[in-house]
């Protein structure tokens, strides 16, 4: 399943198209990896295992809530300096409680915008981590805004990807 909806980029008012991404797995089935049984050292080196011990199931390990998570790919950079950029595939689980500090998804004006919440009710903003891009008060009595969902992952490609951006179902 492929579905476009607008979103904003890095500013209020400058629209794009994001990518709802569908089923990657055709009928559910899970498409389990390997995983070493060794951590790695992100501090001084240590020797690692030469062999795989179990695998894993990214949907079962990323994907709590399967009923209300959705994959969104990033457009703009209103978000880098929070580590999450251009062409980021972020998981967004509708069912999980925004709080202070809770990436979101915000649809505002028929618009997603993926901002910080940041404050305490009733004085709640949504902040991009570019400080040119002005705060988004919250106002409760807003029709035009929802917290759309809360992002639980950011996938950051460090590479370039050799395949397709977006998997289509024939």
């Amino acid at each position: 399943m492929r579905t476009s909806v607008p979103v904003c980029g890095a500013a209020v008012g400058s629209g794009a198209d994001l990518v709802l991404l569908g089923d990657s797995c055709p009928g559910g089935a899970p498409w389990l990896l390997p995983l070493a049984l060794e951590a790695v050292a992100a501090g001084f080196p240590s020797p690692a295992a030469d062999y795989v011990e179990s695998s894993i199931d990214l949907n079962v390990e990323l994907v709590p809530h399967p009923s209300s998570t959705f994959f969104l790919r990033v457009e703009g950079e209103a978000m880098a300096a929070a580590g999450i950029g251009h062409g980021d595939l972020l998981v967004v689980d509708r069912s999980v409680a925004p709080r202070c500090g809770s990436t979101v998804v915000v649809a505002h004006g028929g618009q997603l915008l993926l901002r910080r919440l940041e404050g305490r009710a009733p004085h709640w903003r949504l902040v991009a981590s570019d400080p040119t891009v002005a705060p988004l008060v919250l106002s409760g009595d807003d029709p035009h805004l929802l917290i759309w969902g809360v992002v639980i992952h950011a996938v950051h490609h460090l590479l370039p990807s050799p395949r397709p951006r977006y998997h289509q179902k024939p």
